[in-house]
């Protein structure tokens, strides 16, 4: 994929703070104390009366109590984040289903247990289990079943919903490869994707070329979408994609420690640079093959072309006798043959 790559939406600007009202106008000064006249001497200090004392006794006492029940609910609501925490961190280690010490920690403190396997969940779990146990990448499967997966990269995005709907009307299961900066503002629609049934990959946290980054900052680039995926509901991603296909020694050393998988592709349909919706279809369907992981987009940029060309891309493969499916469901069906030499180097995203 090109590396003038976009950001739909960014950051919102603080708004900055005026010392204005509540109704925006400046608070009237207080008129000076003009002070006693000149020459004159200082007037005598007048004592309290009774009143007055017992007034700013009361005062004390209600401010004293203020700050007891304000200490009291602060207490309380340190109580609950521990435990809130304490219940977190237990059912992530559940998730994770290791007891070893090993981690690897980002650069904040956290960490994921690193040294132990994942304890599948399902039969396809299992099935990414099984080919990580003998090749660290996939680009295809091995060609004995006549299915196909549709994969998407860069979301989610204000285009993802439409993505997710036109999947939806035609029952369609797809994965989903997401940057983990974009769930903060796209959220939903991930959370859509895991109630659809769709599997979610991790696309690193911010998109950078891997290859050009240290060890530590790939680490933490590939740590975090997985917290944000987990905090979302959905289970620890198993399968990872590498921005712009970059990656080197560095980052496979990392996807080992982490347990994930490595997907790439066999057709790149290049709906990145807004092709055309005919040029999108016939370029996905070019590539019909058994095994064949498909490459396209629902964020990034512009989606609308690939929304457009998705329904005659699906309705193609459906006509060629193809079944459309998750890579884990693929490499159930369909694992691929070990032995294959790992690419060095992939043009695209």
């Amino acid at each position: 994929m090109t590396r003038r790559w976009q950001w739909d939406f960014e950051d919102p600007s603080s708004a900055s703070r005026s010392k204005a009202s509540t109704h925006g106008e400046p608070h009237a000064a207080a008129p000076a104390d003009p002070g006693p006249a000149p020459g004159a001497p200082p007037p005598p200090p007048q004592p309290a009366s009774e009143p007055a004392l017992e007034r700013q006794q009361t005062t004390r006492e209600r401010v004293i109590s203020v700050r007891r029940r304000r200490g009291a609910a602060v207490l309380v609501v340190v109580v609950l984040i521990a435990l809130v925490a304490t219940a977190l961190s237990s059912s992530s280690g559940r998730r994770a289903g290791s007891s070893s010490a090993g981690h690897v920690a980002d650069a904040r403190g956290h960490g994921l247990r690193a040294t132990s396997p994942i304890i599948p969940e399902n039969k396809e779990d299992e099935a990414v289990a099984a080919v990580l146990a003998y090749t660290p990448f996939v680009k295809q499967g091995a060609g004995r079943a006549r299915e196909v997966a549709l994969t998407f990269d860069d979301g989610p995005g204000p285009y993802t919903p439409g993505v997710l709907s036109v999947l939806e009307r035609f029952r369609v299961h797809a994965t989903f490869f997401t940057i983990g900066r974009m769930e903060r503002y796209f959220g939903a629609s991930t959370s859509r994707e895991l109630a659809d049934g769709d599997v979610i990959g991790d696309h690193t946290e911010n998109h950078p070329a891997l290859a050009q980054l240290s060890a530590r900052d790939q680490r933490e680039e590939l740590f975090e979408p997985i917290a944000r995926v987990e905090l979302l509901g959905g289970k620890r991603p198993l399968l990872f994609r590498p921005p712009y296909g970059s990656f080197n020694a560095t980052t496979m050393r990392e996807l080992k420690a982490l347990h994930l998988l490595m997907v790439l592709w066999s057709v790149d349909t290049t709906d990145y640079r807004q092709p055309g919706v005919s040029v999108i279809v016939q370029r996905a369907l070019a590539g019909a093959k058994p095994g064949a992981i498909i490459l396209l987009h629902d964020a990034g940029g512009g989606r609308a072309q690939t929304i457009a060309a998705l329904p005659a891309v699906i309705r193609g493969f459906r006509a060629r006798g193809y079944r459309l499916v998750t890579v884990p469901q693929l490499l159930k069906d369909d694992p691929p043959p070990a032995g294959e030499p790992l690419p060095s180097s992939l043009a695209g995203d």
